[in-house]
C-alpha cells in the first residue's frame, strides 16, 4: 500500500492546494495527517495564506483517505470542521510492519512508547528525516508548510519496501529501503 504522510499544514490554504497536487502526482491509497492541522500555534508566523477553514475544506474532500493525529496545535474545537477523527496516537500493521504514529510532542526518538514498534512515524519538529535506531526506524515528514532548520517543504511517501523523504515538487531528499 502507498501512503502519503504529512504534518504540520498549520492552517496554510497555499500548502494544503500542494496536497490536493502531491495526492493526484502520488496516488497514494491512504493520507495520515501528523496533527497541528488549522492553527500555526503561538511560536510560528502566520503561515503562506493562513485560512484554516480552507484547508479544513481541502482535508475534508479527501477524508475517504485519511487517517490523523491530535497535534499540539489541534484543539477539540477542530474536529468540529473536519469530516475525520483526530486520535492521540495510533498504533497499527502498515505494510507489513508494527507501525507507530503520533504528532511527536509527547512520543518521538527520545521518548519511544513502551511498545513493540518496527516503525514510528512523528512530526512536531518540523525537520524531515529518516533514522534507525536499535532496530526501530524513525521517520518524520518535516512540515509542509513551516519547514525549520534549513529544511525543505516536505512530506513522505510509505511503501512495502521503503520510506523516502520528498519535498512538495516530488524529488527525493532522503530514502530507506525496509
Amino acid at each position: 500500500m502507498k501512503i502519503l504522510i504529512i504534518s504540520d499544514i498549520h492552517g496554510s490554504s497555499y500548502y494544503a492546494k500542494k496536497i490536493e497536487e502531491i495526492n493526484e502526482r502520488e496516488k497514494p491509497e491512504q493520507i495520515i495527517l501528523l496533527g497541528d492541522l488549522y492553527y500555526h500555534g503561538p511560536r510560528n508566523e502566520l503561515t503562506n495564506e493562513y485560512n484554516p477553514m480552507q484547508v479544513a475544506g481541502i482535508l475534508n474532500d479527501l477524508k475517504d483517505k485519511i487517517i490523523a493525529v491530535r497535534g499540539n496545535c489541534d484543539a477539540e474545537v477542530d474536529e468540529m470542521i473536519s469530516d475525520f477523527k483526530l486520535q492521540s496516537y495510533i498504533e497499527t500493521e502498515m505494510n507489513g510492519k508494527h507501525v507507530f504514529i503520533s504528532h511527536g510532542h509527547v512520543y518521538n526518538i527520545d521518548n519511544i512508547p513502551n511498545k513493540e514498534i518496527e516503525i514510528m512515524f512523528y512530526g512536531h519538529f518540523h525537520t524531515g528525516f529518516i533514522k534507525e535506531e536499535n532496530g526501530i526506524i524513525f521517520a518524520n515528514p518535516g512540515s509542509i508548510s513551516l519547514p525549520k532548520n534549513n529544511t525543505e517543504h516536505s512530506y513522505i511517501i510509505f511503501e512495502e519496501n521503503k520510506i523516502t523523504l520528498k519535498d512538495v515538487d516530488g524529488n527525493i531528499i532522503e530514502e530507506k529501503e525496509i
